[in-house]
């Protein structure tokens, strides 16, 4: 079966936006193993949120993947997106078994909760950037579980990010 990867950048303290919504400290200046990740990826999935982002940040960045939107308030998303409004654990566990490589989950946070609560995530890929942001929006928000961790790669870059890759012990 397909694994779901949480592939995010946050702040040296936790946090994946600043305190007014900014992401312009993330790096932009390199690869930082983007390339490597999309090569085991087909899917991404992301909600409502993410996904307004990306479409301000000018639309589907990865066009080789097949976007899932998640949100019940959204009316439709710009092709080749599938928007998807029906049962979470339902529609996760559809995408799951399906063919495929693994799937990018791509955010938000409160996306991104939700499918750590009903245990789908499988690994966590983040970029841990060298600035303190000291406020902003957490990567998690009302986790119901601890979740247990096993690293399993560390990638160190001049400009001080530190790639970190993480296995979810169910």
């Amino acid at each position: 079966m397909r694994k779901i990867i949480l592939g995010l950048a946050s702040s040296l303290d936790g946090y994946i936006e600043g305190p007014n919504g900014e992401i312009d400290w993330c790096f932009t200046d390199q690869d930082y193993g983007m390339k490597e990740f999309l090569s085991h990826v087909d899917t991404s999935i992301m909600g409502r949120k993410t996904y307004e982002l990306t479409q301000t940040l000018g639309g589907n960045s990865f066009p080789n993947l097949q976007e899932y939107v998640f949100s019940k308030s959204l009316k439709s998303v710009k092709e080749p997106a599938l928007l998807v409004d029906g049962d979470l654990k339902t529609e996760i566990d559809k995408i799951k078994s399906s063919p495929g490589k693994d799937i990018w989950l791509f955010g938000g946070a409160e996306f991104t909760t939700s499918l750590m609560n009903l245990g789908f995530v499988n690994e966590i890929w983040l970029s841990v950037h060298p600035v303190v942001l000291g406020g902003g929006k957490s990567i998690f928000i009302d986790l119901k579980n601890r979740a247990n961790l096993n690293l399993t790669d560390t990638k160190t870059y001049p400009t001080g990010l530190v790639s970190l890759t993480y296995h979810i012990r169910h």
